[in-house]
């Protein structure tokens, strides 16, 4: 008698308990956002486990190679408001190389390549941020990479993908594409076998600080 009595009031438990599961999960994906005015103002950091940038070049014609640079350290200040007051800036060790090739990975450390015994670290500090007209989940940011001692102008296309809070904290994340030419920074061992052409494709999650 005692078992059967408890049955209906187990069920109406698990029941309330399901119940609320399912609205805290609504509640959580209601509070994600894919509207840039929506984002929290503030000053960000990368979340260096989820974020990469990956780069390609020609390989003799026969094949594109890829490649990554990891642990890279990023710092954001976000002005939802006014967008081209938002500022980044980036630093990529470049000993943190990761093309999947430790032969390659050694030579590029070299004097042929990055030369990381002089310059072990890549910056970028941005210089501007203009918002598309037509989209304002899209923007172009335009700063200087500083890379063996080199500094130039480089042009990003950024994709704005979703902010809200995940995984216990608030986060933002973007997606962003460039096109340098490495011979610009001195950059060049075989060329033109091996593209000047250097695509990069950036991907970040950040994590609110302030």
């Amino acid at each position: 008698m005692t078992s059967s009595k408890l049955r209906p009031s187990r069920y109406v438990l698990f029941g309330a308990l399901g119940l609320s599961l399912v609205a805290g999960g609504v509640v959580a994906q209601a509070a994600l956002t894919k509207n840039p005015a929506e984002v929290r103002a503030g000053d960000y950091a990368l979340d260096s486990g989820h974020g990469k940038i990956t780069w390609s070049v020609n390989h003799l014609g026969f094949s594109t190679y890829y490649g990554q640079f990891v642990n890279v350290k990023a710092d954001l200040k976000l002005n939802p408001a006014n967008p081209s007051a938002s500022t980044l800036t980036a630093t990529i060790p470049l000993t943190d190389v990761a093309p999947n090739d430790d032969q390659l990975k050694a030579h590029l450390q070299t004097a042929d390549f990055f030369d990381t015994a002089n310059h072990p670290t890549a910056t970028f500090v941005s210089r501007s941020v203009t918002v598309d007209a037509a989209n304002a989940n899209e923007a172009t940011v335009v700063g200087d990479l500083t890379l063996r001692g080199v500094t130039r102008p480089v042009t990003m296309e950024v994709t704005f993908n979703q902010a809200g809070t995940a995984m216990g904290s608030y986060k933002t994340g973007f997606d962003g594409e460039a096109t340098i030419k490495r011979s610009e920074f001195g950059i060049n061992y075989a060329l033109p076998a091996i593209s000047d052409e250097v695509k990069l494709h950036i991907e970040g999650e950040f994590n609110i600080v302030q």
